[in-house]
C-alpha cells in the first residue's frame, strides 16, 4: 500500500532540550509550541513485497548513512506494530532549508509517521501518532496536532505526547522566519542535547520550566502579546545559555543571527512589537501580530544577508494527501 502525508514544522515558545530517556526520546521538560503554516514536509511511503530493501530519498538526493538508518528504524517500529516485514520506499520533500534550525526533523518524522502508518494499513488516534512520532524525533510529536500545542512531560512513553491547547484561529499571530544561512549546522540537535546535563545551569532551568509553561499558556489564552513576547525571547536566550555552557559547547548562531537579535529591540523602540526566538540553529524566528507582518518583512528586506523570508501563521497539523510524490 501507498500513502502520502504532509506535516508542518513547529516553533517552540518554550524549548525542548535534554532527554531523560534516549531510546524513547522522553524530554527533560514539557514545552509549548505552534505549528507553522508554510514550513512543510510532504512524504510518500509505500510498502511492497516487491522491494528488496528500504529506499529513502529526501529532497531528490541520497542521505548520510546515519540519517537513513534513523528513518529505517522508524519504519521498523511501524512494521512491528502492523506485523508486516515488507520493505518500503520513502520519498520526502521539504519546502524549506533542512538542518538550519527550522525543525525539519519535526515535520519530517511527523509526515513519515502518518504516511507509514496508513501505508501499513493501520489507524491510530492523534495521541498514538504523537507518541510514535516522538520516538523518531522528539519535536515531531508537536507536529501531529494543529495550532497551539503542548508536549506533556512524562516518565513513560504513554504519558509523553503532544496535544492541542488552542486551535489555529485562536490568535492572529505570525512567525516571520529570516533565513540567514542555508548551510547545515555542524552538530545535529539530537547529538547536541546529549550533553545538556553538563551545563552548570541545567538544573536551575528544569526547576523553572513547569511554571514557565503555565505562564506561556496563560499569555496565549489571554492574547497578551507583550508578556508573551518577553517570555519567549528570554526563553530562547536561556536555551542558548545552556548550549554555550555545556561541554562541548554549542554555538549555533552566525553573524546574521546575532545582527537580527541586536536589531529587534531597536525595531520595538521604533514602534514595531516584535520578538525573536531561535531553535537549535542559525535561522531566526520573529514573532509578531498579523497586523505587523509587513513592517517586519520590510525591516528584513533592508538586510542584504537575509537570504529568504518565510511568513507563517498558526497551522494545521499532520494530515493525509490524496496525491502521491511518485
Amino acid at each position: 500500500m501507498k500513502a502520502t502525508a504532509i506535516a508542518p514544522s513547529n516553533i517552540a515558545f518554550t524549548k525542548y532540550w535534554g532527554r531523560k530517556d534516549e531510546v524513547l526520546r522522553l524530554p527533560e521538560n514539557g514545552s509549548v509550541s505552534m505549528c507553522l503554516s508554510n514550513l512543510l514536509t510532504t512524504t510518500t511511503v509505500e510498502f511492497s513485497p516487491e522491494f528488496e530493501k528500504d529506499e529513502v530519498t529526501i529532497n531528490g538526493g541520497g542521505l548520510e548513512e546515519g540519517e537513513a538508518q534513523r528513518i529505517i528504524r522508524h519504519l521498523d517500529r511501524v512494521r512491528k506494530m502492523a506485523e508486516i516485514d515488507q520493505k518500503a520506499k520513502v520519498v520526502s520533500n521539504n519546502n524549506f532549508p533542512s538542518g538550519t534550525g527550522l525543525s525539519s526533523s519535526a515535520s519530517g518524522f511527523a509526515a513519515l509517521t502518518l504516511a507509514a502508518i496508513k501505508a501499513a494499513g493501520l489507524n491510530l488516534t492523534e495521541k498514538e501518532l504523537s507518541i510514535l512520532a516522538r520516538q523518531g524525533s522528539g519535536s515531531a510529536c508537536r507536529s501531529i496536532p494543529s495550532g497551539f500545542v503542548q508536549w506533556l512531560d512524562g516518565d513513560t512513553s504513554e504519558a509523553s505526547y503532544a496535544q492541542q491547547i488552542f486551535p489555529p484561529n485562536h490568535w492572529a499571530i505570525a512567525d516571520v522566519v529570516a533565513v540567514v544561512s542555508e548551510g547545515k549546522k555542524e552538530v545535529a540537535t539530537s547529538l547536541g542535547m546529549k550533553s545538556a546535563q553538563s551545563s552548570p545551569f541545567m538544573q536551575v532551568r528544569l526547576s523553572r520550566m513547569k511554571e514557565k509553561n503555565e505562564k506561556v499558556k496563560e499569555f496565549i489564552k489571554d492574547k497578551n502579546f507583550t508578556e508573551f513576547g518577553e517570555l519567549l525571547e528570554a526563553e530562547a536566550l536561556e536555551l542558548h545559555t545552556i548550549m554555550l555552557t555545556q561541554r562541548p559547547a554549542l554555538i549555533y548562531w552566525t553573524t546574521g543571527t546575532l545582527r537580527i537579535m541586536k536589531l529587534v529591540p531597536h525595531w520595538r523602540a521604533e514602534g514595531i512589537p516584535v520578538y525573536f526566538t531561535i531553535n537549535t540553529g542559525q535561522d531566526i524566528h520573529l514573532i509578531c501580530e498579523a497586523e505587523n507582518v509587513e513592517k517586519v518583512k520590510a525591516k528584513l528586506k533592508e538586510l542584504d544577508f537575509v537570504k529568504d523570508i518565510i511568513v507563517n501563521t498558526p497551522g494545521e497539523g499532520a494530515r493525509l494527501l490524496s496525491e502521491h510524490l511518485y
